[in-house]
């Protein structure tokens, strides 16, 4: 490392809340790939966590936001900018047909709204709890904490913050045993993240639509992680054909740029009124310009149509992969939200990965996640394949 790298990191650890456990200083990006403060080349398969679907520095993406910026940055929400009725269209348009979005800074913040959505429209009826899956992970505010199935997260913040409940993912029984006459709404990943990369089974995402429609009970998906492309199509409710009545967006609708948002079906239109609900920098020109550069390239580049295509190579290339290695005990996820489940701890997996020149995180302890974006070529992923091969190897 050199020194300039050592004098960064050092200062990173004397003046940044040590939060994190990181130790590797990036200063360029562009497409797939990464490059250290020493000018090493990595193939970054995390994108930021489902942030950066498009590549790194996606020129379309670079363009508008130098263009904004000189034109106007934020004015706040007591005035209408010109893009953020721009970017709600679009999303309504691609989603509901007919609704509305509230626009945010965060994954966390998106789902506080839903959370808030929810409780108001449940208000006068006396219904303000939340039922959610176990080793989901919607946050970490107090309320998406508490909302979060998986524990470990709320560990040392307790006393959680009161009126959620948990139940097995994929288990219709459950949650039907759960519900209750105070029960307001049920929030679920479609493909959750952080709990191991699991898609909801089909058939059980639209008996729960049914569940809630007979019950009388919300149905709210958060697609912070699986939305935008990442799961072949733009939003991952599409490809169960299980309308929700709100869902949340944040990560890569930005491709970097922070913007979180929810989106409504049009009979909740009236349920958050003026001064119920508010944010300083949401929707800010500049966020929402980054956000309609990201939404057009993915439909002019028709990215859902590539990734998919890329999708169904990597998995075919996973297989190959299970069949040598009896480690590798299950492939998981939709589109280029990939999960591989391994005997144990993945964290060597992780660490010689990397040492070869590969960026993959974990989801839960034992499953290596896998987010390359949506415009990954079959050399970048016969390139990652063999790593993986190598590290799972040994070699």
């Amino acid at each position: 490392m050199s020194e300039h790298s050592d004098n960064i990191i050092s200062i990173y650890r004397k003046y940044v809340l040590q939060t994190y456990a990181n130790d590797l200083l990036f200063v360029r990006g562009k497409g797939s790939s990464l490059w250290d403060a020493d000018g090493r080349e990595y193939l970054d398969f995390t994108m930021g966590i489902s942030v950066c679907n498009l590549g790194h520095c996606h020129p379309a993406v670079t363009k508008a936001i130098r263009q904004q910026a000189a034109k106007l940055v934020h004015i706040s929400n007591l005035y209408i900018n010109e893009l953020q009725p721009v970017l709600a269209q679009k999303l309504v348009s691609n989603s509901f047909g007919e609704g509305a979005a509230f626009f945010c800074n965060s994954g966390a913040e998106a789902n506080e709204g839903m959370i808030k959505l929810a409780r108001k429209w449940g208000s006068d009826k006396g219904r303000f709890e939340i039922i959610t899956m176990d080793d989901s992970f919607h946050g970490r505010t107090l309320a998406t904490l508490a909302a979060t199935g998986r524990a470990k997260y709320r560990k040392g913040f307790e006393p959680d913050t009161p009126g959620f409940s948990h139940v097995p993912f994929n288990n219709l029984q459950a949650l039907e045993e759960k519900i209750s006459d105070r029960t307001c709404a049920v929030m679920l990943e479609p493909v959750q993240g952080e709990g191991g990369i699991i898609p909801a089974d089909a058939e059980y995402l639209k008996a729960v639509r049914a569940l809630c429609d007979r019950k009388g009970v919300l149905l709210l998906f958060d697609e912070v992680q699986c939305g935008m492309g990442r799961t072949g199509t733009l939003f991952a409710w599409q490809a169960y054909g299980v309308q929700p009545d709100a869902f949340s967006l944040a990560k890569a609708l930005g491709n970097g740029y922070p913007i979180g948002a929810f989106v409504i079906r049009e009979g909740l239109r009236g349920v958050l009124t003026a001064g119920t609900h508010a944010s300083t920098f949401g929707g800010t020109p500049l966020a929402c310009a980054a956000a309609c550069a990201v939404l057009d390239t993915i439909e002019s580049k028709k990215l859902l149509e590539r990734s998919n295509k890329m999708s169904r190579y990597f998995f075919r290339k996973l297989r190959a992969l299970q069949k040598k290695y009896s480690a590798i005990r299950e492939l998981r996820g939709k589109g280029l939200m990939i999960g591989i489940a391994m005997e144990g701890d993945v964290k060597e997996y992780l660490k010689r990965a990397r040492e070869k020149g590969l960026l993959v995180i974990s989801a839960g302890e034992n499953v290596i996640r896998i987010l390359p974006p949506l415009t990954v070529s079959r050399k970048e992923i016969d390139r990652a394949v063999d790593i993986i091969d190598q590290s799972v190897g040994g070699s």
